[in-house]
C-alpha cells in the first residue's frame, strides 16, 4: 500500500499523544509499518511505545552535535513496541523561540535521511494543540500529512478547538492534498457524548470515526509507560483502540471540512444543555471584552 501520512491535532490536555500511542500500538499489531513523529516539544509521544520518560529530541541532539547536519539517522530514531519507528522533533525552552522550527528541521532531516523507507505503511504526526503557529500547522502546510484526525470530547474548548483546527485545514487545502479524515471522541463522560460530537463531525462534513470510552486502565498503563495494548491485551479499551485501528485503515472519507461559525458552535452547545441561552458565552470572547 502506498504510504498514508496522518497528523493528529486537538485541545492540548485532550489525550493526544495517549491515543496516538495506543493507536499505532493496534497498527503494530495488526501487522502494519508505522512511524511516529513526535511535534511537541514536551516529547512525550513516544514514551509508551519506547517505555521511556521522554526521547532524547532531533533539536536536543542537534545543539549538542553542533548542527543538524552532524548528526545520523540512528541518532534519533528509535524502535519501540511492535517495531514502531519513533522520533521527536522537540523544541526551544519555553519564552525563547518558536517550537514549530523544531518541526520544520525534524521533518526535513527525516526525508533527508530516508526514514520514510518504502515498507512504511502510516506515519503519524502527533501534533501539538492548536494551529495558530505556522510551525506546528507544517505537517499541513508542507504538503506532509494528507490526512488529518482530530481527537475532540464533548467539552466546549475541545469542540472550539476541533473547529478552529478545521479552519486551519481549510485554509491549505485548495492549495495541496490535505484532508479532513474525521473527529476521534476522547470521551470525558459528558452527557450524550456521542451524539454530540456526531453532530458536530455532520456540520463540519466530517464524520466521527470512532468514540473512545473513558477507561482507568489507560492511566495504570501509563503509570508503566506503556499503551493499553501492551499492558493489557484483553481489556475491553485495547478492542476499542483494535477498533480505532481498523476504522483508519479502512477510511475513504477525507473531506474539505466546513468549519462552523461561533454561533452555530453556540446552538449546538445549547441544544445538548451545555450552555444556557443567558450565559455570557466564553466562546469568541476576546480580552478586548474584559
Amino acid at each position: 500500500m502506498a504510504l498514508r501520512q496522518c497528523a493528529i491535532y486537538g485541545k492540548g490536555g485532550i489525550g493526544k499523544s495517549t491515543t496516538t500511542q495506543n493507536l499505532v500500538a493496534a497498527l503494530a499489531e495488526a501487522g502494519k509499518k508505522v512511524m511516529i513523529v513526535g511535534c511537541d516539544p514536551k516529547a512525550d509521544s513516544t514514551r509508551l511505545i519506547l517505555h521511556s520518560k521522554a526521547q532524547t529530541t532531533i533539536m536536543h541532539l542537534a545543539a549538542e552535535a553542533g548542527s543538524v547536519e552532524d548528526l545520523e539517522l540512528e541518532d534519533v530514531l528509535k524502535v519501540g513496541y511492535g517495531d514502531v519507528k519513533c522520533v521527536e522533533s522537540g523544541g526551544p525552552e519555553p519564552g525563547v523561540g518558536c517550537a514549530g522550527r523544531g518541526v520544520i528541521t525534524a521533518i526535513n532531516f527525516l526525508e533527508e535521511e530516508g526514514a520514510y523507507d518504502d515498507e512504511l505503511d502510516f506515519v503519524f504526526y502527533d501534533v501539538l494543540g492548536d494551529v495558530v503557529c505556522g510551525g506546528f500547522a507544517m505537517p499541513i502546510r508542507e504538503n506532509k500529512a494528507q490526512e488529518i484526525y482530530i481527537v475532540c470530547s464533548g467539552e466546549m474548548m475541545a469542540m472550539y478547538a476541533a473547529n478552529n483546527i478545521a479552519k486551519g485545514i481549510v485554509k491549505y487545502a485548495n492549495s495541496g492534498g490535505v484532508r479532513l479524515a474525521g473527529l476521534i471522541c476522547n470521551s470525558r463522560n459528558t452527557d450524550r457524548e456521542d451524539e454530540l460530537i456526531m453532530q458536530l463531525a455532520e456540520k463540519m462534513n466530517t464524520t466521527m470515526i470512532h468514540f473512545i470510552p473513558r477507561d482507568n486502565v489507560v492511566q495504570r498503563a501509563e503509570i508503566r509507560r506503556m499503551t493499553c495494548i501492551e499492558y493489557d491485551p484483553s481489556a475491553k479499551q485495547s478492542d476499542e483502540y483494535r477498533a480505532l485501528a481498523h476504522k483508519i485503515i479502512d477510511n475513504k472519507n477525507l473531506q474539505i471540512p466546513t468549519p462552523i461559525t461561533m454561533d452555530e458552535l453556540e446552538e449546538v452547545l445549547m441544544e445538548f444543555g451545555i450552555m444556557e441561552a443567558e450565559d455570557e458565552s466564553i466562546v469568541g470572547q476576546t480580552a478586548v471584552s474584559e
